[in-house]
């Protein structure tokens, strides 16, 4: 304020223009700093220049690694043996019993047929497994590979109908799912025509009993050795029945709702067939296809394997089971059937299918 100045820096300070800071005094100067050091500068610590090396992790299938994938399969294959003795032991105990011996005299495992059903299996039957095998495979192996599929290598345009474009392999897929059908189509004809039917199809209620007595004698290992020249035992004809005219319609019916053939016009079907429930059931059908060929190999490798391919694919057998069970006509036709329908699996690739797919459509690679 006016009148009032500030007092005057005590002798011998000065105070740098600008700043309250006091200069250094006049006279006293300010040690060099020493060699090779920078008083502004703090030198950070040396950075170690090596790096650790990390370890590439194991390469996954799926979840796992190939390491756990084998571990866990030994380890389950060892349960699942450690169940199935413990299920032999205790059934056995169980048919070792008065209750379960006489259940077993009873209902010995397979009931009686109608007096004139047929005996033996003619040379179509033999023809209609073998095709229906291969149809089989390359269904599930095209089938498999649509589900699996992210890329396809190429597409089909038809040349009529709706134009829609799909893959080449669901293209192959419903190509041999009308060959299947048409297959399974003769097939009902001749079984009925034929009198096969009776083999097949349970015609008393006794068959429930007769296939648990089935069952429990499997479980035992003691395993039924029906002469199938002349008829299944109950299980068998209850599975084959299912597999038949419940699995193989199912199989059809959702497939058709899937497929390219399904017309958007058909409203009140779609409604009744919703596609997310039918997918399901359809890939059920798979899953039952796929089980049902491993147990159907396993029981006729164990249950007398030259018999069995004779009655099969050779269209051999007799009421003595003994007469064929060193012949091996059957397992000679198996084996030739077999590479024919490997062969058919490994050359159903686009390479191969495309020239065949340009007949009633436009192949393309996009």
């Amino acid at each position: 304020m006016g009148g009032v100045s500030n007092p005057p820096p005590p002798p011998g300070s000065a105070t740098a223009p600008g700043s309250s800071k006091p200069a250094a005094p006049s006279g006293v100067s300010t040690p060099p700093p020493a060699a090779g050091s920078s008083p502004a500068t703090t030198k950070a610590p040396a950075k170690s220049t090596s790096a650790k090396a990390t370890t590439p992790e194991p390469k996954k299938y799926g979840r796992f690694t190939a390491r756990q994938w084998i571990i866990g399969s030994v380890l389950g294959l060892l349960a699942l043996i450690a169940a199935a003795a413990l299920v032999a032991v205790a059934t056995r105990w169980l048919l070792s019993t008065g209750p379960g011996a006489d259940f077993i005299a009873r209902y010995p495992g397979h009931p009686e047929l109608p007096e004139d059903t047929p005996v033996g299996l003619p040379a179509w039957l033999s023809w209609q497994h073998f095709l229906n095998m291969l149809f089989i495979v390359l269904i599930l192996k095209s089938g498999l590979q649509i589900r699996s599929e992210r890329r396809p290598e190429a597409y089909w345009t038809p040349k009529f109908g709706n134009g829609k474009k799909i893959s080449l392999t669901t293209w192959f897929h419903q190509a041999v799912d009308i060959f299947w059908v048409l297959n399974g189509f003769i097939y009902i004809v001749l079984l009925f025509a034929t009198g096969q039917w009776k083999r097949l199809v349970p015609t008393t209620w006794d068959v429930f009993p007769h296939a648990l007595s089935a069952v429990l004698q499997y479980l035992t290992f003691d395993w039924p050795t029906e002469n199938g020249w002349i008829h299944y035992n109950a299980m068998q004809q209850l599975t084959y029945f299912f597999t038949v005219f419940i699995a193989a319609p199912l199989a059809i019916i959702t497939g058709l709702r899937m497929s390219t053939l399904w017309s958007a016009k058909w409203t009140r079907l779609s409604r009744a067939l919703p596609l997310k429930i039918t997918r399901k059931v359809h890939v059920g059908v798979m899953v039952y296809f796929l089980v049902f060929a491993a147990i159907h190999v396993i029981l006729v490798t164990f249950t007398g394997l030259l018999s069995n391919l004779n009655h099969m694919y050779a269209g051999r057998g007799s009421a003595d089971p003994t007469e064929y069970a060193h012949d091996w006509t059957g397992l000679i036709v198996f084996l030739v059937s077999v590479a024919v329908i490997a062969a058919a699996a490994y050359f159903a690739r686009p390479v191969v299918l495309a020239p065949v797919a340009k007949h009633g459509g436009e192949v393309t690679g996009r």
